[in-house]
């Protein structure tokens, strides 16, 4: 007896504002977590297996550090992306935030347990030593509130209007991962691509603010 597959929900076409929003609903939160680890549980094991080449804890915490940047890149372009292409990711924003933090999390403890042996002195003196690495602590320290707040209760606790202030620090999280990054290489190739696409990111919601001041036409919805 043949038993036919079922048929997985597609995308809705959402009609909004003269716009047509296409609603990915189908795919579950969860899954977004599980592929996002993938990486982090891919360099890892890399490591366990002694792949990463001359200097490993080197090769990691950048691996683990360009995936945060990655996944907060991603996030900071959930809102244009339905902006201008009608293309509604708004529900996995959450979790690619999400992910870029725990990335962070993991790119310091890499630093501070594997590279430094926990040594407080050690970690003090490069903290206060080495701009680029006091930086990614300054935009370590915003981030932690930002996650800490991000779910239903912290928006129902804080009020919708005192959460969103408080996570447009966001931006300034952004600025300080690619110049934690630019100063960090000697060869600031790489970085420069990833730095361009937050500046096209923040250009973008810069514009859409002065032109909401000025009283220009600008679409009421999602101005985060």
């Amino acid at each position: 007896m043949s038993v036919e597959a079922p048929s997985l929900p597609r995308p809705r076409a959402v009609p909004r504002g003269g716009k047509q929003l296409v609603v990915f609903w189908q795919v579950p939160k969860i899954l977004v977590y599980l592929v996002g680890f993938i990486p982090a549980v891919w360099w890892f094991e890399l490591g366990l297996t002694d792949r990463l080449g001359a200097d490993p804890m080197k090769a990691l915490e950048h691996a683990l550090g360009l995936w945060a940047l990655r996944f907060l890149i991603a996030s900071l372009a959930i809102t244009p992306l339905r902006q201008l292409s009608g293309i509604n990711l708004i529900r996995f924003r959450r979790a690619l935030g999400l992910l870029a933090f725990y990335y962070v999390v993991l790119h310091l403890l890499t630093y501070l347990v594997l590279d430094q042996g926990l040594d407080l002195s050690a970690i003090i003196a490069d903290i206060l030593k080495r701009l680029y690495i006091t930086i990614g602590m300054a935009g370590f320290v915003i981030l932690v509130p930002l996650a800490i707040t991000s779910n239903n209760l912290a928006i129902r606790r804080l009020g919708a209007q005192t959460w969103n202030r408080l996570h447009r620090w966001v931006y300034l999280v952004a600025i300080l991962a690619v110049l934690h990054f630019l100063l960090s290489v000697k060869v600031p190739i790489e970085p420069l691509f990833y730095a361009a696409l937050v500046a096209i990111l923040l250009g973008y919601r810069l514009a859409r603010s002065l032109l909401r001041e000025r009283g220009g036409k600008v679409p009421a919805r999602a101005r985060n």
